[in-house]
């Protein structure tokens, strides 16, 4: 059960880290409509969202949503999507089978999946072609 997870994991996370280096350094502050977030921000809810749905949904210690500023561009919000994705690995290891750990591992999935996917629409409204889809 675990590789599986882990194999999961780590495919959404190549994909994950593709569609941010799809995305020009200068255009991190693109937006497709006023009332939205920048990629920028976007993916860094990815990735404060990674960190809350694990502590909350993995570990089951309830926190509070919380999110920190917002990553600076390009370079700084990489580095914040893969430390999250480390964090989650990390965590997989400590899921027990049958655990309520499991749910909440595909839960973390399907936020990222649904604003991953967003953001491969940010890219297409920029002319960028996304990564092929990794699974």
């Amino acid at each position: 059960m675990k590789e599986q997870l882990l194999t999961t994991l780590e495919n959404a996370k190549n994909y994950t880290l593709s569609v941010a280096a799809a995305m020009p350094r200068d255009a991190y502050d693109f937006k497709p409509a006023d009332a939205i977030w920048t990629f920028n921000e976007l993916l860094h809810h990815i990735g404060y969202g990674i960190y809350w749905w694990e502590e909350n949904f993995i570990k089951q210690k309830e926190s509070d949503w919380n999110p920190p500023a917002i990553t600076a561009g390009k370079d700084e919000t990489t580095a914040y999507l893969t430390g999250a994705f480390r964090a989650l690995k990390e965590s997989i290891g400590n899921i027990a089978p049958g655990d309520n750990g499991i749910k909440g591992f595909y839960a973390t999935m399907d936020h990222i999946t649904h604003h991953r996917g967003q953001a491969t629409v940010y890219l297409r409204c920029k002319g960028i072609t996304p990564p092929e889809y990794t699974y």
